[in-house]
């Protein structure tokens, strides 16, 4: 028997609660942006699912090919009669099989959920966003923290954290007290024509509009592209900060502190981002 909020009822060993992404947060995950049944950045988000099951040694299956995810996540959007609008996916990778810290066997499993979004291309934002810096608890720089896992939990108390101070977001640190990224999306800098990203050295995720963006600003001849570790003073001697993931695109930066961005630079990338995508 087991015990779910006090109701005991039979417990055979093989439901949920043995899903090794929710014991051990044995799971990755990718967020996906599906607009009229086109996956944005799909060759990407595969290609870094692929290299983070390699690095967390799991067996991938001979099916998992491009073409099969993109057919079950299709099929997801269609059973939820969602082909002809926006929608956000969630695709979870898990391994299977129970065991305790050792897997019993290195099968996969995976699920897909969806949820309808607003708007099809990026849009500039109309409503300010607020931030600071999350002290509480640090990103270890290095390869893990580079992955969308389902370890996230400083994510979550940052995430609390910000409500109860009625911030937008924060900003996270890594062991060397260099900013990391945001807690939902990764961070550039703007000083002048130089756009600043920090390096995935630092623990920054690997997000798949953060490659976008570097693609564009490198091929404009108005700005440059620099990965380097960014210290919390530097902040407030910029010209801009900007936030970017697959779902919100593009979204400026209003205050930190004392401190208000301008927001002419992000506005000009979303629009070359969107350009992309309809090209695309």
């Amino acid at each position: 028997m087991r015990n779910i909020n006090g109701t005991l009822s039979p417990y055979n060993g093989s439901d949920f609660f043995e899903n090794r992404g929710y014991k051990y947060g044995d799971a990755l995950f990718e967020t996906l942006k599906v607009v009229h049944g086109k996956i944005l950045f799909w060759e990407d988000h595969y290609f870094r699912l692929m290299a983070s099951m390699r690095i967390l040694r799991m067996d991938i299956p001979m099916d998992f090919t491009m073409e099969f995810l993109e057919a079950e996540i299709l099929k997801t959007i269609v059973a939820n009669q969602l082909m002809q609008a926006s929608s956000r996916v969630r695709l979870n990778v898990h391994r299977d099989g129970g065991g305790k810290y050792l897997p019993e066997t290195g099968n996969i499993a995976y699920s897909i959920i969806v949820e309808k979004l607003d708007t099809d291309f990026y849009v500039f934002p109309e409503t300010d966003c607020t931030i600071d810096i999350y002290k509480d608890f640090l990103v270890n720089p290095g390869l893990l923290s580079t992955l969308k896992t389902n370890n996230r939990i400083v994510n979550v108390l940052g995430s609390v954290y910000a409500k109860e101070n009625l911030l937008d977001t924060c900003l996270l640190l890594n062991n060397n007290k260099n900013v990391v990224e945001a807690l939902h999306a990764n961070i550039f800098m703007v000083n002048g024509n130089t756009i600043v990203t920090p390096p995935l050295a630092d623990g920054c995720i690997k997000g798949v509009l953060r490659k976008q963006i570097i693609e564009i600003v490198d091929k404009s001849d108005a700005f440059e592209i620099v990965e380097a570790s960014i210290s919390p003073f530097e902040l407030q001697k910029a010209d801009e900060l900007f936030l970017t993931n697959v779902i919100i695109g593009i979204h400026p930066i209003k205050s930190y502190r004392k401190k208000t961005y301008a927001h002419d630079v992000s506005r000009t990338l979303l629009g070359r981002l969107n350009a992309k995508i309809r090209l695309g």
